[in-house]
């Protein structure tokens, strides 16, 4: 390797690191209300259906801002979002700081969530830009898996601080920590490693709208949505809000021990991370198999979880967190689909399609587990037992069989497509699914894309 490849080769390690800590950063302060909950509970004097309410203001404009955003990324690059989506969190945490009434909370958590929508998919762009295309799935998964060390800073840490330090001072440092990788982005990041805009021209209204019609067009841009859909929402909805009160007020764990939990799941997913995208790279018409063996493996963890009369044992909660590390990973196969099915020109659209998928199933989940934890819990009980813990975490299984349906519908699909493709000598992406009366055989290729 010349010296000049080896600088250039440094030069793009360094701009995803930065990069990647934005999205550590993003993860942080998702994060924060999950390990916080029970405090910000008692801080505002609130149900736990109200509680859900800021996780579900936050993932809403999260799950909302995605196509948008993935327009925006095609249109502005990465460098200005991440510098952007850093400032709006930072504000957000201050405003969280400062809260003392629930309207101005969840105003914090909608800025939270407006932040963290525009960071993953800005870092995935980063990856696509600076690195060659035999790197990218290792590349894209060691970025989801590597970003959740940002929920190791969000449990023990943050809650050692909290109950240290007290509320305002804990989510002070959470924006002083924002602001500080806010400073080494506008240093380090640049959209691409030549001089310039990432893309020569911004595209007009008419070219967005054909993008996201032919990104949804793909079966496999709607086979990684999907994908995201199923694999996500347990881990996420766990980790972001309702996996502490049930270890600390259902399984009775003291809030050291639960925080310990979810950190040993965050350690387990970085090590899961890598495993999946190896296999993803071995066997790439296989991808969907690991997607529902990870989904199986939840839902028969989560029974025996469910289903154990008394609090669980020990090892058991142990096995949950572990099965649930594997959540964040098996989502993140569903951006390699978008890659595969898209070409660079709407990649950002693609992703934005597919990120849609795990965060609307987990607003689903943390709005349905709030409400069936009030119902639920006996009348006079400060906090809900273990029993309304159950009814609230079985509502999941309606979630997975959704999710397994669809992804085995767009599978299908998306080897149609990949048949087609091979029979013409096209590739992938530019072969769409037969519309509404066209017979399998009959596939119709967009002429914009023939190559």
């Amino acid at each position: 390797m010349s010296a000049a490849a080896a600088a250039s080769g440094r030069r793009a390690v360094g701009v995803w690191a930065v990069a990647l800590s934005a999205y550590v950063a993003a993860v942080f302060h998702r994060g924060s209300l999950g390990v916080t909950g029970v405090d910000a509970a008692h801080r505002f004097d609130i149900s736990a259906a109200t509680l859900a309410t800021f996780t579900v203001a936050q993932l809403a404009v999260y799950a909302a801002m995605q196509v948008p955003v993935g327009v925006l990324l095609d249109r502005y690059g990465s460098r200005r979002l991440l510098v952007a989506g850093g400032a709006l969190m930072v504000a957000g945490q201050l405003c969280f700081a400062v809260a003392t009434d629930v309207g101005l909370a969840v105003a914090a958590r909608v800025l939270v969530g407006l932040g963290d929508a525009m960071t993953f998919i800005s870092v995935l762009r980063i990856v696509a830009f600076w690195f060659p295309g035999r790197r990218n799935p290792m590349l894209v998964q060691l970025t989801g898996t590597l970003g959740q060390l940002g929920a190791v800073l969000g449990a023990v840490p943050l809650v050692a601080l909290l109950h240290h330090a007290g509320w305002t001072p804990a989510f002070l440092g959470a924006a002083a920590l924002g602001a500080t990788v806010l400073t080494a982005v506008v240093a380090v990041v640049r959209d691409t490693p030549h001089r310039g805009p990432a893309a020569a021209s911004a595209p007009d209204l008419t070219t967005v709208r054909r993008q996201l019609a032919a990104a949804w067009a793909q079966p496999g841009t709607r086979l990684g949505m999907w994908t995201h859909f199923v694999a996500q929402f347990s881990g996420s909805v766990f980790a972001l809000l309702w996996g502490y009160p049930f270890l600390v007020q259902g399984q009775q764990m003291t809030p050291t021990a639960a925080a310990s939990l979810l950190t040993l799941m965050t350690l387990a997913s970085l090590a899961a991370g890598p495993v999946v995208a190896h296999l993803c790279a071995r066997y790439p018409l296989r991808r969907s198999v690991l997607v529902l063996a990870v989904t199986a493996a939840t839902a028969g963890v989560w029974a025996v979880v469910l289903a154990w009369p008394g609090r669980a044992p020990g090892w058991l909660l142990v096995v949950l967190v572990l099965v649930l590390a594997a959540n964040g990973p098996g989502s993140v196969i569903g951006f390699d689909y978008a890659r595969t099915f898209n070409p660079a020109s709407r990649i950002g659209s693609a992703i934005g399609i597919v990120n849609v998928g795990g965060f609307a199933a987990s607003i689903a989940l943390v709005l349905a587990v709030g409400i069936v934890l009030d119902l639920a819990t006996p009348a006079g009980r400060a906090a809900p037992d273990l029993a309304a813990f159950r009814w609230a975490f079985a509502v999941q299984y309606a979630l997975w069989a959704l999710g397994a349906v669809q992804v085995l519908r767009y599978r299908a699909a998306a080897r149609r497509v990949l048949a087609a493709a091979q029979s013409i000598g096209l590739p992938a992406e530019s072969v769409q699914a037969a519309p509404p009366g066209v017979t399998p055989a009959r596939r119709w290729v967009r002429r914009g894309d023939r190559r």
